[in-house]
Order: structure tokens, then sequence, then C-alpha cells
């Protein structure tokens, strides 16, 4: 390799971790004002959002680092492009040709634009008044399709939106990996109703004290690896997980004083992300390397820590007596099995992050089914309740009362995301193919679990997933960890063996 390349090489790395950087600031400002940033502060905070977000754009586009693109692409860093500087410059170059055809007005617009309208929506959420954050949505659908334009795309603009969250998707492919899962998913639910068995929920519903809840879902989120010297848990109106660099990874939930869940459930879930984050390679921080897969694969690691672990009877087994220590006038004659049933009642419920893991995919299909139809014009924005109402009941066989619980209760659209939907759902079945190899691979994990020691499936995944960063593309990585493809029957495995159980099926 010539001194020529290596010094490009260099190069190319320091300028975009500078801009890398820039978005580390512009994080920290959407955390701040998700948490304790005074409403008020919304339209000045739009502002410096917006030049934060133009200055990044600005430096990752400069020309130079089309230059030294095309001199490291001609030398030997290429070779294997799984190396550190082969993935570097593979994922490099895929984000610089994309970003240098999104003009720098558009990327600022888009950030003032989604800072105001989040804050918008959370009032309108509160009020459940859909028209108060119409305007703004039917903006961000207008700049979003302008971002899809600019990218291009070969049959359809969610194409385009859904590669940013999951690079090398498409909207097909999606949809071919969603379709059989859906069918066997839909008869198991079917066959769930069917029993006639249900778990006596009132059991999560009961007096829980939100002091005591902090204290609990701390205590769990630190047994399972989230290292608090390096993060935070904090509350949010919607839970989220927000990685500013090394050593500074930050969790939200929020806590409702009659549901255990809730906020446990949550913490786990945002914790999951959180040990993600703080297992990237600080060394490659700002680069590919020292970034995450996809969102498909970050929720891969949460979904795993709140269901495959957190709602798996081994955990409970550990956390139970501790629960009733905790909440001694709710739990303390409450027997285990009637327990870890209640937290794994299967029903349809209205509100996404609170649904039980056989449902939860259903709501996942539901929005991405609005999404695509919005994007390609078959729906707009104006009647997005009425079709929400009547998809939920063709899902669900329930109508929303209110679009606080229906089309209002996800962040997402408001901050311009997109074509995100889907990787909730990807990350279920990498999560599930992912543990099932675990558990091939590590002697003993259940009973780990019940003695409270979660540090070697900790491990694993630092191991088998964190500490790559994006050296392999998701799929790529699902078969380099467990040698195959991805395959939606881990998750069905997983589900109808832990269901039929529980409900004698």
């Amino acid at each position: 390799m010539s001194n020529t390349a290596e010094k490009a090489y260099e190069e190319l790395i320091s300028r975009w971790k500078e801009a890398e950087l820039i978005g580390s600031c512009a994080a920290i400002l959407h955390w701040d004002e998700q948490t304790y940033m005074p409403r008020g502060g919304a339209q000045f905070r739009a502002e410096q959002i917006a030049y934060l977000a133009g200055l990044a754009h600005k430096k990752s586009i400069d020309p130079k680092i089309g230059e030294l693109l095309g001199v490291v692409e001609k030398s030997d860093l290429t070779k294997d492009e799984f190396s550190d500087s082969g993935a570097n410059i593979r994922e490099i170059r895929h984000e610089y040709d994309k970003s240098v055809k999104i003009p720098q007005k558009l990327v600022e617009e888009i950030s003032r634009t989604t800072t105001i309208a989040q804050g918008i929506w959370a009032e309108a959420r509160k009020e459940s008044n859909f028209g108060k954050f119409l305007p703004h949505l039917e903006k961000i659908i207008k700049l979003e399709l302008e971002v899809a334009d600019c990218l291009g795309y070969e049959k359809e603009a969610y194409d385009a939106l859904l590669d940013n969250y999951e690079p090398g998707s498409t909207t097909e492919t999606v949809i071919k990996t969603f379709e059989g899962f859906r069918k066997e998913l839909v008869e198991l639910v079917g066959a769930i109703a069917d029993s006639g068995v249900k778990p006596d929920i009132s059991i999560l519903q009961r007096d829980y004290p939100i002091d005591r809840q902090k204290l609990f879902s701390q205590e769990a989120a630190i047994a399972i690896g989230y290292d608090f010297h390096c993060g935070r848990l904090d509350i949010a109106a919607h839970p989220f997980t927000t990685g500013l660099g090394p050593s500074d990874t930050r969790i939200t939930t929020r806590y409702n004083a009659n549901d255990i869940g809730q906020a446990f459930f949550g913490t786990l879930h945002e914790g999951g992300h959180g040990i993600y984050d703080q297992g990237l390679d600080p060394e490659h921080y700002g680069t590919p390397r020292g970034n995450s897969v996809s969102l498909g694969i970050h929720e891969s690691q949460s979904r795993m820590w709140e269901n495959h672990v957190g709602r798996g009877k081994p955990f409970w087994k550990h956390f139970f007596p501790r629960a009733q220590q905790m909440y001694p006038e709710a739990l303390s004659n409450v027997k285990f099995d009637d327990f870890y049933f209640a937290i794994n009642d299967v029903r349809p419920s209205y509100i996404r992050i609170e649904a039980d893991e056989v449902t939860y995919n259903l709501h996942i299909l539901l929005r991405f089914e609005m999404e695509h139809a919005f994007l390609k014009g078959d729906l707009v924005a104006r009647d997005i309740p009425g079709a929400w109402n009547d998809k939920f009941k063709n899902y669900f066989g329930i109508t929303p009362s209110s679009d606080a619980q229906g089309c209002l209760q996800d962040v997402h659209w408001s901050a311009g995301l997109i074509g995100y939907f889907p990787t909730y759902t990807l990350g279920n079945l990498y999560g599930a193919q992912f543990f099932e190899k675990a558990q091939d691979d590590i002697k003993y994990l259940d009973d780990q679990f019940a003695a409270g020691n979660f540090s070697e499936l900790k491990k694993w995944l630092h191991d088998n997933i964190h500490t790559h960063g994006k050296r392999y593309r998701a799929g790529k990585l699902v078969e380099v960890v467990t040698g195959k493809p991805l395959d939606h029957k881990y998750a069905m495995d997983y589900l109808r063996a832990k269901y039929t159980e529980l409900y004698k099926l």
C-alpha cells in the first residue's frame, strides 16, 4: 500500500469524524428537548439543531471527501471489504453518495420542521387532537418525498427512505420477509384467543409507587449490564435511547403508578439499546466501524433483553423475590406462576410499546402499510386517523377510542423517521435468531439468568455483534453469527414453544 493511500485514508477518517462530532452535539440538544427543555424553547431549539444539521451536512459532502475516496478505493485498503479500512471506505462511500444528492437547505428545513413538530406532536397527543399535528405531518411527508426524489430509487420512494435505517433493504424484500411471518403469527394469535385461557392481569395494575419503580428499573438495568457510570436514566413522553459518544449513552422511560410493566420492560428495552451503544469500539468512534449496523440490528438487542430475557421464566426466578420485597402490598400474596403468566399475557391492545411480544408485530405491520400508502399517494395525511382505525379493527378486532390511543401514539413521524417502522419487526427476527445461537453457544444460560448472572450473554453479544460496528451489513452479520440467512422460523419457534405451554395449545 502506498504512502499516498495511507495519508488519504487518515485524512478521510479525520474529516468524517468531524462531521460525526457535530452530529453528536446535535444529539445532546435532541435529548434535552425530549427530557428537560421548557416547551417555550422549541422555536429557538429548532434553529440550533437546524444550524448543526446543516453544518454537519456541509462537512460530510465536502468534495475533498469524494477525492479522498477516489484515492483509497484504488488501493489495497479495500482489498478485504470486511477489514477496518474496507468497511469504513465502503460505508463512507455509501453515505457520501447519498448525502451529496441532498441540498443543504433541505437538510436544514427538515431539521427545523421536525424539531418543532415533535413539540407539537407531544401537545397533540396529550390533547388527543390530530388536527393540531396535521399541518406539520403534511409538511414532513412532503419533505421526505423530496429527500426520496433527491436520492433516487428504482421502484418506489419508500426504498430510498428505508435505506436510511436498514441499508441494503428494499420495500420488496421487507414485504417478502413479513408475508410468511404474518401468516403464522395471525394463526398463533387466533389459537391463543380461542384457547379460552386468560391470566389475571390485575396483578400488574395494582399500586406500584413510582419511586420504587425507578429503583427497581435501575436495578434491572444494572443487572443486565447497562453502565450508569457512562449513562443515565430519565423520563420522556416516548422512551428512547441516544448515544452521544464514547462513555455517554442515555436511556429514558416513563412511569405509571398502576402498571408495573410499562416502565420496567421499557427500561429493559432501552437498556438493551444502551448496552449496544456502550459496546461499540471507542477506538473507532465517529467512523462506520464504531457505529451500529442498522436500526433492525439495534432493535434486535433491545427486544432480546426485553422479551427473550426479561419476560422469560429464568429471569423472574431471580427478580420475582426482589419484586415482592419492593412491592409487598401488591405482590406478597401473588404466586410466581400467576405473575409470570400475567407479564406474558397476549391480547389485542392499543399502545404499541406496551403490546405483548406476540401481537407487537401486527402493530408494526399496520404502521408499515400506512407509511407505504401515504408515500405512494394512496393515502392523504388528513385521512390517517380513519384509515388507522379501520386497519386496527381489521388487525386486532378493536377500535381506538381517541387519536392519542391511535395514530398519535408514536413520535416517529413527527421526527421525520419515515421508513423506520419495519426495523422493529426485522429486529424481532434478528433477535430470535441471535438468541437461539447464544443458547447453543453458552452452557446453562437459563441457570445463569436464574442466578442473576447476565454477563455471559452480554459478553457474547459484545463479541459477536457490538464490537464489529458496521464491519458487516445486517444480512451478512446474521449469516456470520448464526451460519444461516435471516429466517422468521426462529421467531415463530420461540413464540410457539413459549405460548403453547402458557395457553395449553
